[in-house]
């Protein structure tokens, strides 16, 4: 399953991730991920723009975690 995002929102796309664990996304003007285990991977190609949006989704899915308990 693919889930598209139109619009970057972190705290959005972390909840996302946390809820499915694993399984693919695509964010409009970012580009495509893969997660596992509830964690966004490092994306195919080395964009900068995408480096930066996996570590703060990865961040924004910690403080989640942190808020569980």
């Amino acid at each position: 399953m693919l889930k598209i995002f139109k619009q970057y929102r972190p705290n959005q796309i972390a909840r996302y991730v946390k809820s499915y664990f694993r399984g693919r996304l695509f964010i409009m003007g970012v580009g495509a991920f893969e997660f596992d285990c509830g964690r966004l991977l490092p994306p195919k190609s080395q964009d900068l723009k995408a480096l930066s949006a996996l570590t703060e989704v990865n961040k924004e899915i910690q403080l989640l975690a942190a808020e569980a308990y």
